[in-house]
C-alpha cells in the first residue's frame, strides 16, 4: 500500500481533513473506514483537534485531546472526526447529508510544555491548557476574536469551570493545521 506523505516533512500532509471527512461518511453509513497509511514523522500517534464548519464559516463541531489515545495519527484523526460529528454537546449531530459540505480542520498539537510565566503566552502562536485538579480547559491558538493572553485564558478557565483568580496551572502547545473545503 502507498505511503500518503507531504512534499515537507515539517507540514502535516494534505490528506489528513479528507481522512476525517471519510471516517465521518463512513460512521453515518455504518460502512467500514480504511485508513491511509502515513509516512514518518506523520505516522506516529499525535494529539489532535477536528474543527468542523459549515460553508458559511461557522462552527459545527469540535473535538480533540491533548494526549494521542490511538497508535497511528490517522486513527487518532477519524476517532476525533466522528466525536466532532457526533458529540460535541453544542451542536447536532452531522447528517450524511451535510458530510461534503462541511471545511474541517485538523490541528496537530506539539505536546504541551508548562510555562512559568504568562508573558511566555502569545494567543496567535500557542494553545492552552489551563488544569486545577480534574478541572482542565483547553483553547486552540489563532482564534479570531481572542487577541490578548488574559482573554485566551479567561475563556480556558471558563471551559474548565474555573475563576480567573483560582491558581490553575497553564501549559502551550503549537499547532500545525491543515484545512480542506467542502468537496
Amino acid at each position: 500500500m502507498r505511503h500518503v506523505g507531504s512534499a515537507h516533512s515539517d507540514a502535516p500532509p494534505a490528506i489528513l481533513p479528507e481522512i476525517a471527512r471519510e471516517a465521518i461518511r463512513a460512521d453515518r453509513l455504518g460502512q467500514p473506514l480504511v485508513l491511509p497509511p502515513l509516512e514518518a514523522p506523520w505516522h506516529d500517534a499525535r494529539a489532535v483537534f477536528v474543527t468542523l464548519r459549515e460553508f458559511s464559516g461557522e462552527l459545527r463541531g469540535c473535538i480533540g485531546r491533548t494526549e494521542p489515545s490511538f497508535v497511528t495519527l490517522a486513527e487518532e484523526i477519524a476517532d476525533c472526526a466522528v466525536s466532532a460529528a457526533s458529540r460535541d454537546p453544542r451542536f447536532e449531530r452531522v447528517s450524511v447529508g451535510e458530510v461534503d459540505r462541511l471545511r474541517i480542520e485538523v490541528s496537530v498539537l506539539s505536546p504541551p510544555e508548562p510555562v512559568a510565566s504568562r508573558a511566555e503566552l502569545d494567543p496567535e502562536r500557542y494553545g492552552v491548557v489551563v488544569t486545577l485538579g480534574l478541572r482542565r480547559g483547553v483553547l486552540l491558538p489563532h482564534i479570531e476574536g481572542i487577541d490578548s493572553v488574559a482573554a485566551q485564558l479567561h475563556i480556558a478557565a471558563e471551559k474548565a469551570g474555573l475563576r480567573d483568580d483560582e491558581p490553575y496551572t497553564i501549559e502551550r502547545f503549537e499547532v500545525r493545521k491543515v484545512a480542506s473545503e467542502p468537496s
